[in-house]
């Protein structure tokens, strides 16, 4: 951790900032300057939609990372345009060890489900299963066809990428006659209601859950034996109240990370969602803490389909149709098959190709489009209402 608040402060001017004015300049392992102590809760908490702001005021980010560009691997831009690095790390985001913990062994072929266009999932999970010596197949979204039949092809026994994806391809292949030899899988990106899981299963692939973001990388992953994500020993978790400070263990608030890298050295960075620790040693034997699980968002700003959607996204969009939008609002439902369906309903003149393709743009994500009558959207409701039920 000093080395960590050493880095930041050599190589980000606004880190250095953030530090004194927070009386960390001499922070100690053990004293009231680390992680709990008073002068730590004392520096503010970084919070994710706020994130692309800071980074818009220096191009591209904003003076938080800890050395110069020129010595990054690659750079992504996530929904919102929050730019992340990727150092030279092998495994840099440490999803390798989530993997290993799920049975994926070397030698193994993975179909790796996940984007690689712009957005860094991806080259996570490319890149973890390359440390582990797996053979992978960079499938992406999309042609789920094409997709059943390379990993039947290839003899893909791992999957990386969504849950809700993972349960369309072992739908689709078994309705087909054609079962996909998937035997293990690591999903992230949405939360895995029992449900899901069950389903899942069912096909005969053993399902493990990892938590992570595109700017620390792995913050948490299940083992098999008991509930709960295991954190990660490159993080430092703290459960947070909307003030900053810290909570016990079983009381909910955000998590709160310190990423332990000195690439893009993160310090009290607010992920946005709600978790609580666990107090109770894992039957696994790893004496690591544990978060109980993903339990909602701090905001309105959520996840649809893998993506943070961000209200102030929709607003523009919806602005840009030159008032052929009256009054909308966005609707994020589950449907039978555990997919995120986002819905716009608005009244007004404009094209509902033309509201469809403006939110696609905004948001990269493809909505359906409902026109309803002036009434029936209340003009001092809320513009965004997330129905999804994770029971």
């Amino acid at each position: 951790m000093r080395k960590v608040l050493a880095a930041a402060r050599a190589g980000s001017p606004v880190w250095r900032e953030r530090l004194d004015a927070a009386g960390l300049a001499d922070a100690e392992p053990g004293g009231d300057g680390m992680p709990g102590g008073p002068r730590w809760q004392a520096l503010p908490v970084l919070r994710k939609e706020l994130l692309g702001s800071v980074q818009a005021g220096s191009p591209p980010f904003g003076g938080l990372l800890g050395v110069p560009v020129e010595q990054l691997a690659r750079i992504f831009v996530s929904p919102g345009d929050v730019y992340d690095p990727q150092g030279t790390d092998p495994d840099y985001w440490r999803f390798g060890k989530v993997l290993a913990a799920a049975g994926f062994e070397r030698g193994e072929r993975v179909l790796n489900c996940f984007s690689y266009h712009l957005t860094p999932a991806g080259f996570m999970f490319d890149a973890a299963a390359r440390a582990l010596g797996c053979v992978v197949v960079p499938a992406g979204v999309g042609q789920q066809d094409l997709q059943i039949r390379v990993a039947r092809a290839v003899g893909a026994t791992g999957y990386t990428g969504l849950p809700s994806y993972l349960l369309a391809l072992l739908d689709r292949a078994a309705a087909a006659g054609t079962p996909l030899p998937l035997r293990r899988a690591v999903v992230t990106g949405e939360p895995l209601p029992e449900a899901l899981r069950a389903r899942i299963e069912a096909h005969g692939v053993t399902v493990r859950q990892a938590y992570g973001t595109a700017d620390v990388g792995l913050i948490g992953y299940e083992c098999g034996r008991g509930a709960g994500l295991h954190i990660d020993d490159g993080v430092i978790v703290e459960i947070c109240d909307p003030d900053g400070r810290t909570l016990p263990p079983g009381e909910v608030g955000e998590v709160v990370v310190t990423a332990l890298q000195e690439t893009y050295p993160l310090i009290r960075f607010g992920t946005g969602d709600l978790s609580a620790l666990v107090a109770e040693p894992c039957p696994c034997g790893r004496p690591s803490a544990r978060l109980k699980g993903w339990m909602g968002r701090v905001s309105e700003v959520t996840k649809v389909r893998g993506i943070f959607l961000y209200p102030k996204q929709l607003e523009a969009a919806m602005a840009g149709l030159a008032g052929g939008v009256q009054r909308w609002r966005a609707v994020v439902e589950r449907d039978a098959d555990h997919r995120d369906v986002l819905r716009i309903e608005f009244a007004g003149q404009a094209d509902p190709r033309a509201v469809r393709d403006a939110v696609r743009a905004a948001v990269r994500l493809n909505p359906d489009v409902l026109v309803v009558p002036p009434g029936a959207i209340p003009a001092d409701g809320p513009l965004f209402q997330d129905r999804r039920n994770w029971d």
